[in-house]
């Protein structure tokens, strides 16, 4: 590079040391010197420029090869991500029928659990209404058999004092007192009995709330948000109606 630049020179200096043409703007040059500086500077050219005017003859080819490898590797790459798409779609339904398998078993061993809960309970409240409905007529059993015995009593200390007034006076208040506390007895016997009763049902009203509400809200999280907020909300008071 450095003879093609020393060449240049020297054919600038010889045209501007040539000898003008009278009249124009043109010079005479030495033929012989100019050629061979061309020829110099032909010859000191380095072959990559050759190689890059190679290029730039095949330029339109090597592009069309260039876009042609670039459309396969593109349609290539986008085969690979429709086939990547599909398998993670494919993986997905499968995940989400597995989800949903499981979801179902979980609400249907809930309702399961909650139906054996209700019939325990159940059992139970029978057994304890019936227990109570036991004790209570017990109570009353008892309550009468002492109001009878002790209006058996008064009756007897009645006739024995019949013709003592004041004890007979006496006897008549004793026997309505005995009478008082036995109804009394029966009243708070009856009292207590209904408000265990009462204690009773009240938990197992409590423990049916909190099965149902597990419930509503299994088959909630398996219809999904959408039909969940649809769904009209869940009467208590109506199921423990019907049941």
């Amino acid at each position: 590079m450095y003879r093609v630049f020393e060449a240049l020179d020297e054919l600038v200096t010889i045209v501007e040391e040539a000898r003008g043409v009278p009249m124009t703007s043109g010079c005479v040059v030495p033929r012989g010197d100019v050629l061979e500086l061309l020829d110099d500077v032909r010859d000191a050219i380095p072959a990559e420029l050759d190689d890059a005017q190679d290029v730039l003859d095949h330029r339109d080819e090597l592009v069309g090869k260039a876009q042609h490898e670039l459309e396969a590797t593109t349609s290539k790459a986008r085969a690979e991500a429709e086939r990547m798409v599909a398998e993670a779609q494919h993986e997905a339904e499968r995940m989400l029928s597995e989800a949903r398998a499981r979801a179902e078993r979980a609400v249907a061993e809930a309702e399961d659990q909650a139906e054996r809960t209700i019939a325990a309970g159940r059992q139970e409240y029978e057994d304890l209404v019936g227990r109570a409905h036991a004790e209570a007529d017990r109570m009353v059993q008892a309550g009468r058999a002492n109001y009878e015995r002790a209006i058996e009593e008064g009756r007897a200390e009645q006739t024995r004092l019949v013709d003592q007034t004041e004890v007979v006076r006496a006897a008549h208040a004793e026997a309505a007192r005995v009478l008082e506390a036995a109804r009394s007895e029966a009243t708070r016997l009856r009292s207590e009995c209904d408000a265990y009763v009462d204690g009773k049902l009240a938990d197992f009203e409590d423990l049916l709330a909190h099965t149902l509400r597990s419930v509503g809200k299994g088959r909630s999280h398996l219809r999904g948000p959408a039909v969940a907020s649809a769904a009209a909300p869940f009467d208590y008071h109506e199921a423990n109606a019907r049941s």
